[in-house]
């Protein structure tokens, strides 16, 4: 009796045991199967798994219609394309050498169901072709990462971007900004900067530059600071004093390769070959080039002047009136009259009247008087006011701590400032 006790209780302790064994079994067996849950792929908001991807480039002449019906598509829905609304998606804007990437059904004929356009890394249009033509814009995210970058001036600031494997776009923002106060045309060797900004990002991909915060800008041994500052209606780049980069007038009203002939009373003219007052700059450019208007103003002219072509002349202010000759063509709908901005287009370079070549001809009045253009000082626009003069400081003196020292430190913005970027580490 005491064997057969001792043997039920062994065979108890057995049989709990496996039990716990199985129960402790199973419980792995769960782990390992939600351990290994495939996850669905998505691309552009589409779930991919269960379509043959394809992947291809718009051709020139190539149409998105046409693309459409070498997948399968019939010419009723291709061609419906041009009903879509052109918020979402313009048909006429595909451009040849855009990729795109086709998602077809696996079936033993496939069939097209998405069709993702590739506008540009961020911006991308999905097409459904599932039941009806559906599009839709899918925007992947731009993120920031702030960067520092400087560098020493030998030929150009084009050059020495390229030098430093900086992005372009910061030549670009480097010259918008200091387009009153630096003659880009002029740069010296030693010259250089020194540039605290975000560079944009659209997965690993840099995609451009986007916010400047601050830059110092060394021109001819003479230090130019900017400092990017707003709060409320008052913005833009500043001094250190709180004055606006920002002048009544640019320095050049358009991009141009050099300067052909300057302000002068005795000049020998081309045509002519007579000795005759020159009171204006020429400005050397390809045809077609885009001439903006020097600052504020309004047209007071718009004509074509003998000698002087195709002519536009616009009034500034009480003292100022400037005029643009040689013009190949007008802005479009530009008429006298117009009220037009800084920077603005009015015209087009071109070899109008008695032009022995293409170039801007540019000529500034002050009170009625010709004066050189290139040596005429342009005011400034209004200061900081005082009331924020206090916030200012604050920020400029954080701000140039971290790009006069080059080393990781933490920038304090403005409460008002503060856009997902304040307090940013910023390294070197």
């Amino acid at each position: 009796m005491k064997r057969t006790l001792i043997y039920l209780a062994a065979l108890s302790s057995a049989f709990i045991i496996g039990a716990c064994t199985k129960e402790k079994d199973g419980e792995d067996s769960q782990e390992e199967i939600e351990e290994t849950v495939i996850e669905p792929v998505t691309e552009y908001g589409i779930q991919v798994d269960s379509f043959t991807v394809d992947e291809g480039v718009i051709k020139n002449g190539q149409v998105l219609s046409t693309v459409f019906i070498n997948y399968g598509v019939s010419p009723a829905t291709a061609y419906g394309l041009n009903l879509l609304s052109d918020s979402v998606f313009d048909a006429r804007r595909v451009k040849a050498g855009k990729s795109y990437t086709a998602y077809l059904s696996k079936d033993s004929v496939p069939r097209l169901q998405y069709f993702v356009y590739h506008n540009s890394l961020a911006n991308h249009i999905v097409f459904d072709l599932r039941d009806s033509l559906v599009a839709s814009r899918f925007d992947k995210p731009v993120r920031a990462e702030q960067r520092y970058a400087h560098a020493q001036i030998e030929s150009s600031l084009w050059n020495a971007i390229a030098d430093n494997n900086l992005d372009f776009g910061l030549a670009n923002e480097l010259s918008d900004i200091y387009a009153w106060t630096v003659d880009f045309f002029g740069i010296q060797p030693g010259d250089g900067f020194k540039v605290l900004y975000d560079e944009l990002f659209v997965d690993s991909t840099a995609v451009g530059v986007g916010k400047v915060y601050a830059a110092i800008f060394t021109h001819n041994g003479k230090d130019f600071y900017a400092i990017n500052f707003e709060d409320g209606e008052t913005h833009g780049f500043w001094d250190l004093e709180g004055n606006s980069l920002r002048k009544s007038f640019l320095k050049a009203p358009l991009k141009f390769k050099r300067i052909s002939s300057k302000f002068t009373y005795a000049r020998r003219h081309p045509i002519y070959k007579t000795v005759r007052p020159h009171t204006g700059v020429d400005y050397a450019a390809p045809m077609g080039t885009p001439v903006v208007a020097l600052g504020d103003g309004k047209v007071i002219e718009r004509r074509y002047k003998g000698g002087g072509g195709n002519t536009v002349r616009i009034k500034h202010n009480s003292v100022y009136t400037t005029a643009y000759l040689h013009l190949s063509k007008y802005a479009k709908g530009l008429k006298v009259g117009d009220m037009v901005k800084q920077g603005e287009v009015i015209g087009y370079v071109g070899s109008t009247g008695a032009s022995t070549g293409p170039h801007l001809d540019f000529r500034v009045w002050k009170n009625g008087t010709p004066i050189n253009p290139l040596t005429m000082e342009s005011p400034s626009v209004a200061p900081v006011p005082d009331s924020l003069k206090p916030r200012f400081e604050a920020y400029r003196d954080s701000i140039l701590a971290v790009l006069e020292d080059f080393e990781p430190q933490q920038v304090s913005q403005p409460d008002s400032l503060a856009s997902g970027q304040a307090n940013s580490e910023v390294y070197r």
